[in-house]
């Protein structure tokens, strides 16, 4: 690979900084049982892929609601994605779906616009429900809904943890067509009864097998029970974890299974290597070269747990890098913050754990780098996912 010179210029690094030291002591940690082998794979380029490969067709043949396809072109949606084409006439006829499909692929507008055109035909259509295992995907799939609908007159609003919950109360009292949310707030809006389930038929999880599990399956099963009158539940994930596949059975009933990929692998389309820090060398300077060296314009770097994020990132602010970071124990407003920052180009790098890895749509992110060997490979496809969007290379 040719490794070009970064565009974006680097602070001069704080003077004074000790240079560092190998104290020959340190050891290596072990991997995890994942095969090396799994992290590298040359990019396949998608504009090569066989034609009729792909099950895809133009949004116009879709008989959507003029409006509704107005303003999916608009949005630039010319060609519907393989999930897209499988599941969306399918979720108008009512059927439960468990759809399969890489990271980028589309899956959220695979299920709004067909709700959409549902609500559109039929202004008496009952509302939907949305769970989504972190605050940045609940508040994504709001923003994508609210691209789509525009002068549609519909109504969403997003719902998480974090957030002044007497302002939710407020929210709540308006009509929604759409309602987005983490499991643990919405809960928390039912206890209160201020906000009744009753009346919504349609569940959707998104990214559900990391919402089954064993962190949310009880909420999940709290909320769906709540939805007295549910009538069709659309799961929808980049992987499966066939642990819970119990849970998956309980949710649907008579489901149709469209599994544009397996689940169970990376994307073609990302180029992935493995960088091994020679004996004797320092990780972080290794990391350093590395992001000087190439053409790193936009870099997500992933750890494992808080503790490492704050203090790589320190690292990366000492050395003139401009970093920001997110992670489970920052508010909502600095999460929020970090991302509006990264999107803009405003900082280089966001060091984060895996509260990113799932779902996010963020332009043009050249690079994504596990600083640690992931616990598990769903966590590396989800991870890797933010790069190479929409079909790019």
């Amino acid at each position: 690979m040719e490794h070009k010179k970064s565009n974006f210029k680097r602070k001069p690094a704080p003077s004074g900084r000790p240079p560092r030291k190998w104290s020959g002591k340190k050891k290596a940690k072990p991997l995890t049982g994942i095969p090396i082998e799994k992290f590298v794979q040359a990019a396949k380029d998608p504009v090569k892929v066989k034609k009729d490969e792909v099950e895809t067709r133009p949004f116009l043949e879709l008989d959507l609601h003029p409006k509704l396809s107005l303003n999916v072109l608009n949005k630039g949606y010319l060609q519907t994605t393989p999930i897209q084409d499988q599941a969306i006439e399918p979720i108008l006829e009512g059927h439960d779906i468990l759809g399969i499909a890489q990271t980028g692929t589309g899956k959220t507008a695979a299920f709004l616009i067909p709700l959409m055109q549902r609500w559109l035909l039929d202004e008496h259509a009952a509302p939907a429900l949305v769970l989504v295992p972190t605050r940045e995907l609940a508040q994504q799939v709001e923003l994508e809904f609210r691209s789509i609908n525009k002068g549609l007159k519909l109504f969403s609003n997003s719902f998480i943890g974090g957030s002044n919950i007497h302002l939710d109360f407020r929210k709540l009292q308006r009509y929604h067509h759409l309602i987005v949310g983490t499991p643990g707030r919405l809960l928390d809006l039912v206890k209160r009864r201020a906000l009744n389930l009753e009346k919504f038929e349609t569940l959707i999880l998104d990214e559900f097998d990391r919402m089954l599990d064993m962190g949310f399956t009880e909420d999940v099963n709290l909320l769906a029970d709540a939805m007295k009158n549910r009538k069709q539940t659309l799961l929808f994930s980049a992987t499966v974890d066939p642990t819970i596949q119990k849970q998956v059975d309980a949710l649907l009933k008579e489901p149709l299974t469209i599994k544009v990929s397996t689940g169970e692998k990376s994307a073609d389309h990302i180029e992935q290597e493995v960088v091994k820090v020679p004996r004797g060398e320092d990780k972080f300077s290794v990391l350093e070269k590395l992001i000087y060296a190439q053409e790193m314009d936009k870099v997500l770097i992933f750890a494992e747990t808080r503790f490492a994020v704050d203090r790589l990132t320190t690292q990366l602010l000492r050395a003139g890098f401009k970093a920001d970071l997110i992670h489970g124990e920052k508010s909502q407003g600095q999460r929020q913050k970090a991302l509006e920052s990264f999107r803009a180009g405003r900082v280089q790098i966001l060091v984060a754990t895996d509260v990113a890895a799932r779902g996010l749509d963020i332009d043009n992110v050249t690079h994504v780098i596990n600083y640690e060997t992931p616990r598990t490979y769903d966590s590396y496809i989800h991870r890797i996912g933010r790069t190479g969007r929409a079909g790019k290379t």
